[in-house]
């Protein structure tokens, strides 16, 4: 089932505004749990986390940006 452009747009919302947060406080807590890794490797998690968060909601995201396709204008 295809999410409308509006869906899209509001789950897009969703996921910043809630979504992106609960991830941040999850993953800086599983870091805290181990013990600190030396900083290079620290900062190569934090960046595959930070890719990783989207990787599932590409289909939400994609053409958000844009202009509406079923506008009449």
């Amino acid at each position: 089932m295809a999410l409308s452009y509006k869906a899209r747009r509001r789950w897009s919302l969703v996921l910043l505004l809630i979504g992106l947060p609960l991830y941040i406080v999850v993953a800086v807590s599983i870091m805290n749990l181990l013990d600190r890794p030396p900083f290079l490797v620290e900062l190569g998690i934090y960046i595959v986390l930070g890719f990783l968060w989207a990787v599932p909601f590409k289909f939400v995201f994609k053409g958000v940006g844009q202009a509406d396709p079923d506008s009449k204008e």
